[in-house]
């Protein structure tokens, strides 16, 4: 007879099935023991590494009488991180995945013990974090990036950007975005370039991100970041509405290693500088027809700025028309076709961390009216990608899925059967033996510093 979990409900004949071979069909949800979320197990091991759910939870401080506690914060931060890993983004997945063995033993739960939290449960909790509690988490994201590294790195990149978080209610600073077309909150990301790890996110208002502000959360992560590594060649790269001149000033001014490689908006006097190198171009296509394009640089300084920087122009020209592209740096030694290239268009692959963090994991879910709240479930979206960065980047490491996308990650490592059974002496968790991918899995499972007993 099948085990029935004590909330199941014997089911049968669920749907009117063709037989084969004579035999009829029966459906029924009566599998209690069995967890669609295998891969669990591994993304619990990547929280061993990353210890990114440990640090936040360091942070909170919970002020509920120790009697009436029945799921610790950091049980909770767990359930919801795991939950969101593994595709269930709403916190009314709650109420059907609390009784999950996987789950539970994620949160560090026998498949015996009482369930986890329910979906109230869990909403007060994301409401629950003040304003220091979230600017301490952010600090926390920042410290476990540091953690990362084995030794002080030579160089990192911080590429940061900001992306819309459409809402759809009476959100807290909810604006109106012309850019966008429609109310949202703009989401500031920041990650290191060669790496892809995670820096830190910060909530926005729904309104274009003005440079003075985002130079004062740039200055703060580099001040941290140079407390730490003091050799580290630190330069921040983003497109042209990051390009402040209050940055750029305070880079200029350092002693230490720090520069810029920002876009830069076109205008009459960068035109006119650039004018040649547009001229020349335009007469190339002209006489040869063929698409052409050239590089030039050259020393500017705007009213603003009290340092001259050197400026690079792309010119384009082609059947649609001439495009001009501007970057300013700070870097002098670089040739600027190389810099433009190599440098300044690699921060493509920004946009694909945020696709990662945005549409695989769903942070752009900014269902809580509460500002405050919406940055805290923003930091729980941001944990999730910690933990599947580390499976792939470093549990993964060698095999096929290292450089898939997260969904791809999700779908065949997460998404796998699993049979739990908890025995006297210990607990069996059962993998199918067609597993596409049980040669992957066997790989992160030798990375992990388990012993046999």
């Amino acid at each position: 007879m099948t085990k029935l979990h004590k909330n199941a409900t014997p089911q049968e004949h669920l749907f009117a099935l063709p037989k084969i071979k004579g035999k009829p069909l029966s459906v029924a949800f009566t599998g209690n023991d069995i967890s669609s979320d295998g891969g669990l197990l591994l993304l619990q091991q990547a929280e061993q590494r990353a210890c990114i759910i440990g640090a936040i939870s360091a942070q909170l401080t919970d002020t509920r009488h120790p009697s009436y506690v029945s799921h610790s914060y950091k049980e909770m931060l767990s359930q919801r991180v795991f939950q969101i890993a593994a595709g269930y983004e709403d916190a009314d997945d709650c109420d059907h995945l609390r009784t999950d063995d996987m789950f539970k033993i994620g949160c560090g739960r026998l498949p015996s013990d009482d369930a986890l939290s329910s979906q109230p449960t869990m909403s007060r909790f994301e409401n629950m974090p003040g304003s220091r509690e979230l600017y301490r988490i952010a600090e926390a994201f920042l410290q476990q990036f540091i953690g990362s590294y084995a030794a002080e790195p030579e160089v990192i990149i911080l590429d940061v950007d900001d992306t819309n978080s459409e809402t759809h209610g009476a959100q807290q600073l909810a604006l109106f975005n012309q850019f966008y077309g429609g109310y949202c909150l703009m989401p500031l990301h920041i990650y290191e370039g060669s790496s892809g790890k995670l820096v830190t996110t910060i909530l926005k208002p729904g309104s274009r991100s003005k440079s003075v502000n985002v130079f004062g959360i740039l200055r703060r992560v580099v001040q941290r970041l140079r407390a730490v590594w003091k050799s580290t060649t630190i330069i921040l790269r983003g497109d042209s509405h990051f390009c402040s001149h209050q940055f750029m000033d305070w880079c200029t001014e350092q002693v230490g290693k720090v520069h810029f490689l920002t876009g830069l908006s076109g205008n009459t006097a960068l035109h006119k500088l650039a004018d040649t190198t547009i001229r020349s171009a335009e007469r190339l296509f002209a006489a040869s027809g063929l698409p052409v394009k050239r590089y030039h640089s050259f020393e500017y300084k705007a009213k603003s700025w009290t340092h001259p920087q050197r400026v690079i122009v792309k010119v384009e020209v082609g059947s649609l028309g001439t495009n001009i592209r501007y970057v300013v740096t700070d870097m002098r030694g670089v040739r600027t076709q190389s810099l433009y290239e190599n440098g300044y268009c690699a921060r493509g692959a920004m946009e694909l961390r945020i696709k990662e963090h945005k549409l695989y994991l769903k942070s752009d879910r900014m269902s809580c009216h509460r500002f405050k709240a919406n940055q805290f479930r923003l930091f729980l979206h941001s944990a999730a990608y910690v933990l599947m960065h580390t499976l792939q980047t470093e549990l993964l490491a060698g095999t096929a899925l290292a450089k898939v996308t997260f969904k791809t990650l999700r779908e065949k490592v997460i998404k796998v059967a699993a049979y739990v059974r908890e025995l006297k002496s210990r607990i069996q968790i059962e993998l199918p033996a067609s597993c596409p991918q049980q040669e992957a899995m066997r790989c992160a499972l030798k990375v992990l510093p388990w012993r046999r007993t």
